[in-house]
């Protein structure tokens, strides 16, 4: 029997927050609760300005005033290496970088000072800092909508942390700003919110139940979101939304599939993760990013000791990402390549016979409304066909009649 379908599942009655809102709530108890936390980036402080590029810190410069709630100048490089040794002086710095594309400008402070005091100094340094990056396609083109996960997590000394709906996002920034290590705080655009100036088109409405009393989200504790028993599928940020909603497609076609939302990549849940794929025996990977960056196979399908785990249990794994190998496509052909609802209409035989498929055959592919899309498809080459929407491997196809 499945879950409700929402991601947050504790009561919805009483006060709702946007993710903009709960994040605020999460900076502004933390900043009363400790007199280290600081806030700096750009225009985040601004009289009468936004709060950031998306609202987030609006408001906040007015109770906790300009020595705690720091604009600088337009240097990612300047907000990270300040970050950096504003942490390890012994302050908790919150940096916002307007656009986690922009992380790249940071990289040298980040991976090579931030997250590696620690260790070089023997334990003697922590750098207890959180730097808050909008990931995520939004038409905003090649430099302003991609999905970094990959990168930073490869960085040993950083925690990565992914939360997909308001509740987690306030618990998992609480968590963040009190560990004592560096970590890379990923929001997704399309989750913000519909409210305020900044809204962003095409964000989803997503509204729920925020308690006001004092919470924690564990970093390192994937949430299974929906529970089933024929095929696990695993996403983080927008992707859980959207695998929430194949599921539901599955449902009405007889299938029973388990979502779980990873929460955070560094530290990851293999626990959580493993379980639900010796339950099921099949295992579906679902990620807003290029097929060059894959995070969650790497960790969870083909990396090291995760693929012995998962060759133990016998499972079919499926990757769904971006099916462009080249530069994010201009803004109006985003959602021609990141994986949408009609990813999840797999018919039943997809399920449960993809690993007696014919590689070397040809098919025919068809897209959620039975449009045929090629006639001669290769399975083997579906994962890049240009045809089809990202996790074109999960469209319905049938093998051609005669």
């Amino acid at each position: 029997m499945s879950m409700p379908h929402s991601v947050a599942t504790e009561e919805q009655t009483g006060r709702r927050l946007t993710m903009v809102e709960a994040l605020r709530e999460a900076l502004r108890e933390e900043m009363r609760r400790d007199q280290r936390v600081i806030l700096l980036g750009e225009d985040i402080g601004v009289p009468g300005g936004f709060g950031g590029a998306f609202t987030v810190t609006l408001g906040l410069e007015q109770e906790f005033g300009h020595e705690r709630v720091l604009d600088t100048p337009i240097s990612e490089a300047a907000i990270a290496g300040v970050a950096a040794g504003a942490a390890m002086g012994g302050l908790i710095p919150v940096a916002d970088v307007q656009y986690g594309d922009f992380l790249f400008l940071a990289m040298d402070q980040l991976a090579n000072q931030a997250a590696k005091m620690r260790y070089m100094s023997g334990g003697k340094l922590t750098v207890p800092m959180v730097f808050r990056a909008p990931v995520g396609a939004t038409t905003r083109g090649a430099q302003h909508g991609q999905s970094l996960e990959a990168f930073l997590m490869h960085v040993p000394g950083l925690k990565v942390v992914c939360p997909s709906n308001p509740y987690d996002g306030k618990g998992l920034l609480k968590s963040a700003i009190r560990d004592p290590n560096p970590v890379i705080f990923f929001e997704h655009k399309l989750l913000y919110g519909s409210k305020g100036a900044r809204k962003e088109a095409g964000g989803i409405e997503l509204v729920v139940h925020v308690p006001e009393e004092e919470y924690l989200v564990p970093l390192g504790q994937a949430k299974v979101v929906r529970e089933g028993s024929q095929v696990t599928i695993v996403a983080n940020l927008l992707m859980v939304h959207r695998s929430l909603q194949a599921a539901r497609a599955l449902e009405a076609n007889g299938i029973d599939a388990e979502v779980i939302d990873v929460r955070s990549l560094v530290p990851l849940d293999e626990e959580t993760i493993f379980n639900s794929v010796r339950k099921t025996g099949r295992l579906i990977i679902v990620e807003e990013d290029s097929e060059e960056e894959i995070v969650l196979t790497e960790q969870v399908g083909d990396g090291g000791r995760h693929k012995r785990v998962l060759h133990c249990h016998p499972c079919r794994h499926i990757h769904v990402t971006i099916a462009h190998p080249g530069p994010q496509p201009p803004g109006p052909l985003e959602h021609k390549f990141r994986p949408g609802t009609r990813v999840g209409l797999v018919k039943d035989w997809a399920v449960k016979h993809v690993p007696d498929l014919d590689h070397g055959a040809k098919w025919c592919l068809r897209d959620a409304a039975g449009e045929i899309l090629d006639n001669e498809v290769h399975i083997g080459t579906l994962a890049t066909h240009p045809g089809c929407s990202l996790g074109v491997s999960l469209t319905e196809h049938h093998k051609p009649k005669g």
